[in-house]
């Protein structure tokens, strides 16, 4: 008992604390934590003393451990596909789905056989699990890299539906095999794995019926309503497994893409704990399975093999991409960066061991290479794609915003004014309002704008949100403000969502604090305030720091009345003045200030002593 709640401990520190290292790095978290488990695992063990080792600690319960977490986590991934992203994206996806399955499949299997020289039975069931990338290493490595908004996701939309059926895919050729083994047909074999198929999607949609129909009329209660959930996941998952080998993976996604689409008000509220739930699961696993890799699988490894994988990279998911998508709307550009981008993860390994032991049972010797093979491919995937992304996506000209974006919620004249600083400064700005007349100012200076309620579900698969890591919530009312920092705080980030006025807590008709975005400028400057100094003439200036021009010479220039608001590093990362915090800036970087016209009284003294702000002047060296 005590070992395994250290293992998990020890699982839970290595996982999470990898994410970790990743946020502030920038490295591929699923690198770092195949790297944290190889090394607590098989190097470690080939020193005498394995630190972490699974199998020892869970013996036969890790196996559906495993399963149930790859479950969940592909639940979790079908609740972000909603089907109005078909109405953009819809003609890349069906390809990818419809011809890429069996190109890659076939391609899979001829590399397998004539390549990695394995027997053909064994080369078509792993070139039919092969079709799998995975949301497991898909969805981090979209959230990490700043890839356009089509690209990224056809990326996500083949990674959620492909699983499935790279699980099918495994179904079929190994039930062939072992039926023809007993002396049945193909006429037998298919009929009732598509059966199986059939059945287990339609009882994932009678479970996302069910759950849509239930949570609304108040049957279950709100605390409940998470655990019902993955309950009711998990049984549908087991479930279906019964009717046939990994039809709960198809199950399970459908059951997440049909709830995604019935639009239930009630499960928005569980988005958050479904997103750490994923993160848990996604950690947890990547640590138990490369931590479970034995040495001797890996001295198994042959020339051959990296042959294989070579022709997996180069050869076998670039004719896949660039044949679906031949003829299609894609630009090349987009087609030749979906050739490249194929990580696979968790699932890949996961149904490899399971089909490896069984094909070992049919007589098949090559079966047992499947389990360091597919490792093998997991890892060579991970880190040519996860160390690449970013530089590929650049030279083919698929890259984002590289600098951290504002998403400016409200077009007044206070917030175009800011919007209209920051974009000529390089920084990228959205503006959105659900008034095209308030939008006017802001088009006729050229600024981006969306003309719709940022706090309706379609803005999110209308507008790409993936540029902006801050938002600023800056309408003329104060508690709409709120709304949206609450709305958006689980996904940006409570430290990165920001509104006007301080929250006096002293005031008992003011907003709670915690239900507020923090309070931009260290004065905790209000709507009003804003609105009143702006009339007054009161502009927004940057001022560059040097190392000979520092921070208190930038506040002896600047108006005494002047309030800073933001630093802007070189690199483009932004950093705010807020009334609970002050950031130090260094050399380089640029201080935006929210100050009164030159003219005005209060800062007579500043202009005798020859004070000037750098849009009046040249910056200092």
């Amino acid at each position: 008992m005590e070992q395994q709640a250290l293992v998990i401990a020890l699982v839970g520190v290595l996982g999470i604390g990898a994410q970790w290292v990743a946020w502030r790095t920038g490295w591929p978290a699923i690198v770092l934590m195949l790297a944290a488990g190889f090394l607590v695992g098989p190097v470690a063990g080939a020193f005498g003393y394995k630190i972490l080792d699974p199998e020892a600690a869970f013996g036969n319960m890790l196996e559906p451990m495993v399963a149930i977490g790859v479950a969940l986590i592909l639940f979790e991934g079908g609740l972000s596909l909603d089907f109005r992203e078909l109405r953009k994206y819809g003609s890349g996806v069906w390809r990818l789905v419809i011809l890429g399955v069996p190109f890659g499949w076939l391609f899979g299997s001829l590399a397998g056989y004539y390549v990695a020289d394995l027997v053909w039975p064994v080369a078509i069931l792993f070139g039919g699990i092969l079709v799998v990338t995975g949301p497991t290493v898909v969805l981090p490595l979209l959230r990490q890299s700043a890839v356009q908004q089509r690209p990224a996701a056809l990326l996500k939309w083949e990674a959620i539906v492909n699983d499935p059926f790279g699980a099918l895919c495994a179904v079929i050729a190994y039930e062939y095999f072992r039926r023809s083994a007993e002396g049945g047909t193909p006429i037998e074999v298919v009929p009732a794995i598509a059966f199986a198929a059939i059945a287990s999607a339609i009882i994932g949609y009678a479970a996302a019926k069910f759950v849509a129909w239930s949570f609304p009329r108040g049957f279950v209660p709100e605390y409940l309503k998470v655990p019902v959930l993955l309950v009711v996941v998990v049984a549908v998952f087991v479930g279906c497994n019964q009717i046939e080998h990994e039809a709960g993976l198809l199950a399970v996604t459908v059951m997440g893409i049909a709830l995604a689409n019935m639009h239930v008000a009630s499960l928005r509220s569980i988005h958050p704990f479904k997103q750490n739930i994923a993160v848990l699961l996604v950690s947890g696993i990547f640590i138990l399975l490369s931590a479970s890799l034995d040495v001797e699988e890996l001295r198994g490894f042959e020339w051959q093999f990296g042959l294989f994988l070579l022709a997996l990279l180069f050869v076998v998911r670039p004719a896949t991409v660039l044949l679906s998508l031949a003829f299609s709307d894609v630009p090349w550009n987009e087609r030749l960066f979906l050739a490249w981008i194929a990580p696979r993860g968790i699932v890949l390994v996961a149904i490899s061991g399971l089909f490896a032991l069984r094909m070992n049972e049919l007589g098949y010797a090559d079966g047992s290479i499947l389990i360091g093979l597919s490792f093998a491919v997991v890892v060579a995937t991970i880190v040519a794609h996860g160390f690449t992304v970013d530089i590929v996506a650049r030279w083919l000209g698929v890259k984002g915003a590289e600098r951290p974006g504002i998403l400016i919620a409200g077009a007044t004249p206070w917030t175009i004014a800011l919007a209209k600083q920051m974009h000529e400064m390089g920084t990228p700005v959205m503006l959105v309002d659900p008034n095209w007349h308030h939008l006017r100012d802001a088009r006729r200076e050229g600024l981006p704008t969306y003309h719709g309620e940022i706090l309706n579900e379609a803005t999110e698969h209308k507008l790409d949100l993936t540029p902006f890591q801050f938002l600023i919530a800056g309408t003329d009312n104060e508690a709409y403000n709120a709304l949206v920092c609450s709305e958006f705080a689980p996904e940006i980030g409570t430290d990165k969502v920001y509104q006007l006025g301080d929250g006096n807590d002293e005031d008992r008709r003011a907003l709670p604090a915690g239900l507020r975005g923090r309070a931009l400028f260290t004065s905790g400057f209000g709507v009003n305030d804003v609105h009143l100094r702006q009339m007054e003439g009161w502009v927004f200036r940057k001022t560059k720091l040097s190392d000979q021009f520092k921070l208190e010479d930038a506040e002896e220039m600047l108006p005494e009345a002047a309030n800073m608001l933001l630093i802007l590093s070189p690199s483009g990362d932004l950093r705010f003045f807020t009334h609970a915090s002050t950031p130090e800036p260094e050399a380089g970087d640029t201080i935006v200030s929210f100050s009164p016209p030159r003219e005005s009284t209060s800062d007579v003294a500043t202009v005798k002593n020859n004070g000037k702000s750098s849009d009046e002047r040249p910056q200092p060296a």
